[in-house]
């Protein structure tokens, strides 16, 4: 029976996958940085409007050290993360990007288990490992590839961002489950592209901070992918950690890896191998599996 979390992270998933896809044909004409700053400042625009329907809350009482772990996640899980992806998402394309994501579920939860001690049972551990088989059946150099060594470096920079994005979300845990997910994520974005936009700046490249906004013509991909993924998937991600075991979230998050190589076939013409069809099925099983297993 699949719960409120379960849901949520799987939701989550979903609309992350149209998200990749968007940015992978907006990634064609936009370099990460700009692509980053862009899809932040409109995920932005649209935690600032959910708040304002709500009603607030637009400064919670936290305590000092919570602020600073709030400020620390956001560099780490956006400003760095979220680079580090799009530059893995241009060198692998869509499909095998969303196979190197494979790091993903065990990172979240090696980290889960490492700060709050807890662990999955025995049937997610095994419906988790044949998600994560999977994905690694499926990894081979396609023409997506233009050089070898970008398989390689693409899928260490999926693997970073992951582990990276890991460690950023779930050390605020404590502070999204007692305050609004609306401002706990819209907070992370507002710090996180100041991050970056101070980045550009030191760096010399000014014109990376409007470059999202001045390609017009691209508005047409990059305003859904920011909606989809940066606002609306990672409200529904944060709320999968919220209502759910760190581990059991992540192995539905990892179903996006399904959305993404199916989507990348569909609208990329990604050329569909049997070993992406086997990590394919595979995943799938291994997600059935975890959902079978009831709550943890």
């Amino acid at each position: 029976m699949l719960s409120t979390g379960d849901i949520c992270a799987i939701v989550s998933g979903f609309f992350w996958s149209f998200s990749v896809i968007l940015m992978r044909i907006s990634g064609f004409t936009i370099p990460p940085l700009p692509l980053t700053l862009f899809k932040s400042f409109v995920a932005i625009f649209g935690f600032i409007a959910v708040l304002v329907i709500q009603g607030g809350p637009w400064i919670p009482d936290l305590s000092t050290m919570a602020w600073l772990r709030l400020v620390i996640s956001a560099v780490l899980g956006i400003s760095i993360a979220d680079t580090l992806f799009a530059a893995a998402l241009n060198r692998l394309g869509a499909s095998l990007q969303a196979l190197a994501d494979c790091i993903y579920a065990p990172s979240v939860a090696f980290v889960g288990f490492l700060l709050f001690g807890e662990g999955l049972s025995a049937l997610e551990l095994l419906g988790g490992a044949i998600v994560v088989t999977g994905v690694f059946v499926g990894m081979v150099r396609t023409k997506e590839i233009k050089e070898p060594r970008d398989l390689i470096t693409g899928t260490l920079l999926a693997a970073g961002a992951h582990i990276i994005m890991a460690v950023g979300i779930l050390m605020v845990r404590d502070v999204f489950r007692e305050t609004s997910l609306v401002w706990v994520a819209g907070f992370r974005f507002v710090v996180a592209t100041a991050a970056l936009a101070l980045y550009a700046l030191i760096k010399g490249e000014r014109s990376a901070i409007t470059l999202g906004f001045r390609r017009r013509e691209a508005w047409k991909f990059t305003v859904p992918m920011a909606l989809l993924g940066p606002f609306l998937a990672t409200l529904f991600w944060i709320a999968g950690f919220k209502y759910e075991t760190v581990g059991r979230a992540a192995i539905y998050n990892q179903m996006s890896t399904v959305f993404i190589i199916l989507l990348a076939w569909l609208v990329l013409k990604e050329k569909m191998t049997t070993r992406k069809m086997l990590g394919v099925a595979l995943a799938i099983a291994g997600a059935v599996l975890v959902s079978l297993s009831g709550k943890s």
